[in-house]
């Protein structure tokens, strides 16, 4: 019993919006993985899987935001250094 309540709270935590902007990439992996594991698992209603889909769908774009400005930092990287290059390579 108290298993199954333990079960029930983290889907719920799960499925707890978070301020997007206070996620960093790592946290917001992190708990997309854990999304992923508990619709992988079963055991949910149809409206607790709703609601676990949505927030995974939003912690996907939290990472996906992450991961668009580290390849933008690097590409400005990469055109500084080549910019700065002797012979303009």
């Amino acid at each position: 019993m108290a298993e199954q309540q333990e079960q029930e709270q983290e889907r719920k935590d799960a499925a707890a919006p978070t301020p997007d902007d206070a996620l960093g990439y790592e946290h917001a992996r992190d708990a997309l993985l854990d999304v992923v594991r508990q619709l992988e698992n079963g055991g949910t209603s149809l409206e607790e899987s709703l609601a676990l889909w949505e927030r995974g769908e939003q912690l996907a774009k939290v990472c996906q935001r992450w991961l668009d400005g580290a390849r933008a930092r690097l590409d400005a990287a990469l055109a500084a250094e080549e910019g700065g290059a002797p012979g303009g390579e």
